[in-house]
C-alpha cells in the first residue's frame, strides 16, 4: 500500500508523518484541516492496508473495528473520532494516548523488578476488565496492543479481532480458521471459540510469563499442529527460569495458562485482586513446581484434550455477574451476636448461589484506637487482634468452591472506606448490617449504612436481625434489603 504524503487532506484532516507501519494497517498523526474543530487532545489516523497480497481479514478486521470501537469509552481505550467511507478509503480517526507499548518495555527490561510487573500486570487486568464491563473480549491481546500510560495504568488498542456480545461476530462467520497472534491466542481460539472473557486472562499470562521469564510460555508456533500443543501441554515453570519468583507470582501465571478455560480465573477483577493482594493468594503445587509435569501426566492431558468437547463460553457481562467479587461488611464492636449470625446467613447463601465467587471479609477500626495504651494496644497489635477476629468469623463460612481474605482497613470514616474499597477492587456487591437503633434519627443523620448504599459503585444488602438469637433456629434468619444502584430509600 503507498503511503500517504505529509499534507494530504482526507475528509478535513491533514495528514502529517506515519507513527506505524504494520502488517495490517498504517496510522498517521493527523490534524483537524479547520482548527475550529479541534477536539482538545491529539489524533492518529489509521489507515487498513489494503495492496496486492493483504489478506481478506485486513478489512474484515477493520470491520470489525469499525463495529466496536465507537461503543467503547473510559480511560483504557483510545477515544473514536471519525471513520471514512469502506468504498472509498476506509480509516479510524482516534485519540492519541501518550505512553510507550508493554513491547517496548519489554525491550528495555528483558528481566523485570517483580514489583514493577506486578503493578504493570495489574494496570492490565483493570484494562481489561473495563473492557468486558462493556461486553467486548479483545482476543488480540499482545504486547504490542497494550500502551503504559504515565499516570500507571493502561490503555488497550487494536479491536479488529475482538468480539462484542451484541453484534455479529464478522471474523467467525467469515474466517474459517483460528483468528488471533499465535504466541498469545487462548487454546479455545484455536478451536473456533470465540467471546470467552477467560482467553484474554490466557493473554495476560502469557504477556506476566514473558515478562518475568523474558521468554515465551509456548514460543511462536507457525503451524496449527504447533499452535494445538497449548491445548494439553504446561509451561516451563517460571521458577526453572528465574529463581527470585515468589510463588504466589507463578501460582497466578500458571494459573492463567491452564489450557481450560474453566481452571483459570474467572474474570480479570479477580486476577487484579490476587495481584493486588499477594498476601492472600491460595499458592497450590503450581506455585511451588520447579518443573513441568512429567511424561505421564503430560500424556493424561493429551488425551483429555484430544476428547474435549468446548461449549460456547458465557456473554462477558454474564461472566462478571455469575462470578462476582463479593464483600461483607464485619463490624467489630456494638454488634449482637444475631447480627452476626444473620450477616453469615446471608453471606452464605449469596456465596451458595453463585459458585467461583470471591468474598472479601472487611473490617474498619479507628487509627485513634491504636492510641488508647501502650504495649497491648500498640498498632500492630490492634491489627492482629482484629484481623485473628475476622478470620475466626469466616472460618464458620461455607467457602467450599470459593477463595477468601481478610482485611482491616484503618479510617476515622467507615462508610467511605468501604466504598474507597469496593471501588478499587471492583466489588459488585456489598453484604452488611443494617443499622438498628436510633431508626428515628436516621431520618435526620446519615447512618454507616446509609451513606454505603448512597455511594457504593455496586449492590447493597443491607442485613437486619429481628428476632432474638435463640430463636433464629426456628425462623428464617435475616430480611434483606437489596440496593440495584448506588441510592435505595431507606
Amino acid at each position: 500500500m503507498k503511503m500517504l504524503t505529509p499534507g494530504t487532506e482526507i475528509d478535513g484532516f491533514i495528514v502529517h508523518e506515519c507513527v506505524h507501519a504494520g502488517g495490517m494497517a498504517h496510522i498517521y498523526h493527523v490534524t483537524y484541516a479547520q482548527s475550529s474543530r479541534d477536539p482538545g487532545f491529539p489524533l492518529v489516523m489509521k489507515i487498513p492496508r489494503m495492496a496486492t497480497g493483504d489478506g481478506a481479514e485486513n478489512i474484515v478486521s477493520f470491520e470489525v473495528e469499525l463495529l466496536i470501537h465507537p461503543t467503547l469509552s473510559g480511560p483504557h481505550v483510545p477515544r473514536f473520532v471519525a471513520a471514512g467511507d469502506l468504498m472509498r478509503l476506509p480509516y479510524i480517526v482516534m485519540e492519541y494516548l501518550e505512553g510507550q507499548t508493554l513491547q517496548q518495555w519489554l525491550d528495555a527490561h528483558p528481566h523485570g523488578d517483580i514489583d514493577e510487573i506486578t503493578l504493570i500486570a495489574n494496570a492490565v487486568a483493570w484494562a481489561v476488565h473495563s473492557l468486558h464491563q462493556q461486553h467486548v473480549c479483545h482476543l488480540d491481546l499482545k504486547p504490542a496492543n497494550v500502551l503504559l500510560k504515565p499516570d500507571g495504568t493502561a490503555a488497550l488498542l487494536d479491536f479488529g479481532l475482538s468480539c462484542h456480545s451484541h453484534y455479529p461476530d464478522l471474523l467467525a462467520e467469515e474466517m474459517r480458521s483460528a483468528v488471533g497472534s499465535p504466541a498469545w491466542i487462548a487454546p479455545e481460539q484455536i478451536v473456533g471459540v470465540r467471546g470467552d472473557v477467560r482467553s484474554d486472562l490466557f493473554a495476560i499470562g502469557v504477556m506476566l510469563y514473558e515478562m518475568v521469564t523474558g521468554e515465551l510460555p509456548f514460543g511462536a508456533p507457525v503451524t496449527q499442529g504447533g499452535l494445538r500443543q497449548r491445548l494439553w501441554m504446561s509451561p516451563t515453570p517460571p521458577l526453572q527460569l528465574r529463581d527470585d519468583v515468589p510463588s504466589w507470582l507463578q501460582e497466578i501465571i500458571l494459573r492463567c495458562l491452564e489450557p481450560e478455560a474453566a481452571q483459570r480465573y474467572p474474570s480479570a477483577a479477580h486476577l487484579a485482586f490476587d495481584l493486588t493482594h499477594p498476601e492472600h493468594v491460595p499458592v497450590t503445587e503450581r506455585g511451588d513446581r520447579r518443573s513441568a509435569p512429567g511424561a505421564r501426566s503430560q500424556f493424561k492431558r493429551w488425551i483429555k484434550a484430544a476428547g474435549m468437547h468446548y461449549q460456547p463460553s458465557p456473554l462477558p457481562k454474564e461472566q462478571l455477574q455469575d462470578v462476582p467479587i463479593l464483600m461483607v461488611a464485619v463490624p467489630h464492636q456494638d454488634v449482637s451476636d444475631a447480627t452476626m449470625y444473620s450477616l453469615r446467613q446471608a453471606v452464605n447463601r449469596s456465596l451458595g448461589i453463585r459458585p467461583g465467587a470471591r468474598l472479601a471479609c472487611v473490617t474498619v477500626i479507628s487509627p485513634s484506637a491504636s492510641n488508647t495504651s501502650q504495649h497491648e494496644r500498640s498498632e500492630t497489635t490492634l491489627h492482629r487482634t482484629h484481623l485473628a477476629r475476622l478470620k475466626q468469623w469466616s472460618a464458620t463460612l461455607n467457602l467450599a468452591g470459593h477463595s477468601a481474605s481478610c482485611h482491616v482497613l484503618e479510617s476515622s470514616d467507615v462508610a467511605q472506606a468501604l466504598v474507597r474499597y469496593a471501588r478499587g477492587n471492583q466489588v459488585m456487591m456489598i453484604i452488611m448490617g443494617a443499622a438498628t437503633h436510633g431508626l428515628q434519627m436516621q431520618r435526620f443523620v446519615d447512618t454507616v449504612p446509609i451513606r454505603v448504599v448512597r455511594d457504593a459503585p455496586c449492590t447493597v444488602i443491607l442485613v437486619k436481625q429481628q428476632l432474638p438469637f435463640h430463636a433464629l433456629a426456628a425462623a428464617p434468619a435475616a430480611d434483606e434489603v437489596s440496593s440495584p444502584s448506588t441510592r435505595a430509600a431507606m
